[in-house]
């Protein structure tokens, strides 16, 4: 279970630390707001317990960002805006992040770096000379490389969050995703999560795309 006093007070000392001696508003209300929407009854996987997931990574990768506050913000939205049946989550919460951000005080060149790497997040393939991206795209992605049980716990929840999508067409979309990623010449791309991480991700995806392609229980 997150711990959403603990998230508040992360939440706070990195916008303060991003945005410098300058300040802005009172950190509170936008922690406030974020977590709300990390806390959004239709999530199952993208919840505070991903977040938190996530913000624990870039801190385990931080020594390879230019900017890891900028990096950790971006985490903060990068799922700010998720609901399973729309396609445009990444560019909302980017947007969000963009409103959100320059109120807050944000310098605006620090806010557009964050959403630009929220809207990153779609591909998840970033350039050789974006550390920043390369960051928290592997904090993103980490969840991959998790031991079995936990990888199953994870695609149990993705499969909950698309409760509304028949087994079929989920099957079908799931497989595309699992090809796009193993297609990805590397799937993480600091030197971290290249050593640790890849090929315990890259078995559990190729093993979950072998079952998705098993005929379902039910079949005659």
């Amino acid at each position: 279970m997150a711990d959403l006093d603990t998230l508040r007070t992360r939440f706070a000392r990195t916008l303060e630390a991003a945005r410098g001696p300058a300040g802005g508003p009172d950190p509170a209300p936008y922690a406030e707001d974020l977590l709300g929407r990390w806390r959004e009854p239709q999530r199952r996987y993208h919840t505070v317990e991903h977040l938190t997931a996530v913000l624990d990574r870039v801190d385990l990768l931080e020594q390879y960002a230019r900017d890891p506050e900028v990096v950790r913000l971006a985490a903060w939205f990068h799922d700010a805006v998720y609901l399973p049946d729309r396609s445009e989550n990444e560019e909302r919460s980017a947007r969000l992040a963009e409103r959100a951000l320059r109120e807050a005080g944000l310098p605006d060149a620090k806010t557009a770096e964050v959403a630009r790497l929220v809207r990153l997040t779609v591909t998840h393939d970033p350039a050789d000379d974006d550390p920043d991206g390369m960051v928290l795209c592997d904090a993103d992605l980490a969840i991959l490389a998790s031991p079995p049980s936990a990888y199953a716990v994870y695609t149990t929840a993705v499969r909950e969050e698309y409760h509304f999508v028949p087994n079929d067409a989920f099957r079908t979309g799931r497989a595309a995703i699992l090809r796009q990623l193993l297609a990805l010449p590397r799937l993480f791309r600091t030197p971290y999560g290249a050593e640790h991480w890849e090929a315990t991700a890259r078995c559990n995806l190729a093993a979950e795309l072998e079952m998705l392609s098993l005929p379902p229980l039910d079949a005659s």
